[in-house]
């Protein structure tokens, strides 16, 4: 186990070093725990043929906030898509004295936002550098074959009170579902 973890963090430097992860790259493998303590492989999800969300969270974020407090936005994406073998992960990579920091914040989090799927809690940030999240949220999708799909914005509004009209991680999921490749597979992140 020792060896993975340090293979994992030898491809996650060397991502980091070019700037995280692209569309058309080999998503970088993890295994984190979540803040109820079940462990999380990205691995064994693409084994199983799934589709995988990554979402970079901190539930202390204001566009964090817009999406999971006031729109419901990625639960209700979720929602959609949970019978069809897609997988949703938020990612907290928040380190001690950050905001959102911490197993007790998200612990709390999961119930204030009523989260139908885990915060992973990476909290040496290791994983984030290596995808180059640099906003909450930054959404990556992954397809079964292990490459990233879609990188970027949950949608076209990057405000902090409104909900775009598109959303990119909705159409992106769609077309991986009809073995297609996403309209769009790259936007600039915000938050």
């Amino acid at each position: 186990m020792k060896t993975l973890s340090m293979v994992i963090v030898l491809i996650g430097l060397a991502a980091a070093a070019v700037g995280g992860v692209l569309p058309g790259d080999d998503a970088v493998d993890f295994k984190l725990k979540d803040s109820a303590g079940n462990e999380h492989w990205l691995h064994q999800y693409l084994a199983d043929g799934n589709v995988v969300v990554l979402e970079w969270y901190n539930p202390d974020c204001p566009f964090i906030k817009k999406h999971h407090k006031n729109a419901r936005t990625m639960d209700d994406v979720f929602a959609r898509y949970a019978d069809k073998a897609v997988v949703w992960l938020a990612v907290n990579s928040a380190g001690p004295g950050k905001q959102g920091y911490g197993l007790e914040r998200n612990q709390k989090a999961v119930k204030e936002y009523a989260m139908t799927f885990p915060i992973l809690m990476d909290e040496g940030g290791v994983v984030g550098k290596a995808y180059g999240a640099k906003t909450t949220p930054h959404m990556f999708v992954i397809a079964p074959d292990g490459k990233v799909a879609y990188a970027g914005a949950i949608d076209d509004d990057p405000s902090a009170g409104t909900p775009g009209k598109i959303n990119y991680v909705d159409d992106a999921l769609a077309a991986i579902l009809k073995d297609e490749k996403p309209a769009t597979a790259e936007t600039r992140s915000y938050g």
